[in-house]
């Protein structure tokens, strides 16, 4: 069964699915500023776009283009900041 998930007012939207890879989100995220709590380690591939990222413990904030994957820890906060709708996909370990 899939799973539809909607944040901040429906800026940030996706889906969740369970496949060989195991539990995975697709989703977009508007322009916009956000917070996210994990709960298991997260790893983050921007499929479109660009998200600008500040990681648990990190000072500076690092910009992560299409392509490319950040890994967040379980059971932390990290930020966003996105200045164009972006595309991503994210595993849940």
């Amino acid at each position: 069964m899939l799973a539809v998930n909607e944040y901040f007012g429906g800026k940030v939207k996706s889906i969740g699915l369970n496949n060989g890879n195991g539990k995975c989100t697709v989703g977009v995220m508007d322009i916009g500023e956000y917070e996210f709590g994990t709960s298991t380690i997260e790893y983050m591939t921007v499929i479109s776009g660009a998200l600008k990222v500040l990681l648990p413990d990190a000072i500076e904030w690092k910009v992560f283009p299409a392509g490319e994957t950040f890994i967040v820890a379980a059971n932390t906060k990290f930020q966003l900041k996105v200045a164009e709708q972006t595309a991503y996909l994210c595993l849940y370990k």
